[in-house]
């Protein structure tokens, strides 16, 4: 997949959906934020990513020391700044070297992970908007899969590095896209006693959530609730709910 490609056309989405808005309006999917922030969320979001790229920092910054991490206060300038705020990001990339290891909340990795990271930043916050101004939201098949494969992937390094599991021991969830043509349409998760782990083959679960791959997404991100999108439930229920109670944001 192209994520850099991705990453633009889903930042220009989101300035789209945001030029004619009211930034006052409150995000319930982000309680206590306007649209205004979400806007310098994301922004400053890639800005942080870049210069903690670019400066080869070995710990995390604090995001209150991002330079230029503050969009001005005309529209066409806040949504220029979010534009640029990717351009460093690239930049910083293409500086360093794709493959070159750094700092991440993860551990060392490529700085090109950090365009994937940011990638799905960039959707579900696009989401959050979009929830917030009562507008449509889709994603194309491919990226909203690689959205769930890479949040999974995150929880299981964050759960093995001390995040309390999201599983019990011995049981299983498993998520199924109705999408035609997907590489991948299945995600069956594990619990464990140190976390869980997930793959790509089908299997029986103890339930399994069935239906378009981007709600599959939003529901696993608790954007949309399962019951409010078209996602079928089987098995136990209160395996899911629970699941979402223990895999916040």
């Amino acid at each position: 997949m192209d994520y850099m490609g991705a990453l633009i056309e889903q930042n220009d989405m989101l300035g789209e959906l945001l030029r004619d808005a009211d930034w006052s309006t409150p995000v319930p999917t982000c309680p206590g934020w306007s649209l205004s922030q979400l806007l310098r969320h994301v922004g400053r979001g890639d800005r942080w990513a870049a210069q903690m790229i670019a400066d080869r920092m070995d710990s995390g910054l604090d995001p209150r020391a991002v330079r230029d991490g503050k969009p001005p206060a005309d529209v066409p300038g806040a949504l220029s700044w979010l534009s640029d705020s990717l351009r460093t990001l690239f930049a910083a990339v293409d500086a360093v070297g794709e493959n070159t290891e750094v700092w991440t909340f993860l551990g060392p990795k490529p700085a090109s992970w950090w365009v994937r990271r940011r990638l799905h930043e960039a959707t579900v916050h696009r989401a959050d908007a979009a929830i917030a101004l009562d507008a449509r939201y889709e994603l194309p098949a491919e990226l909203a899969a690689d959205g769930i494969g890479e949040w999974l992937d995150r929880l299981v390094e964050e759960q093995a590095l001390g995040r309390p599991p999201s599983l019990p021991a011995g049981t299983s969830l498993a998520l199924r896209a109705t999408d035609p043509d997907l590489a991948t349409n299945t995600w069956t998760v594990h619990g464990g006693d140190t976390g869980v782990r997930w793959t790509d083959q089908p299997t029986d679960a103890d339930v399994t959530l069935s239906g378009g791959t981007t709600d599959l997404f939003l529901a696993m991100v608790r954007r949309r609730s399962a019951d409010d999108v078209d996602i079928r439930i089987d098995g136990d229920p209160a395996l899911w709910h629970s699941w979402l109670e223990l895999t916040p944001l």
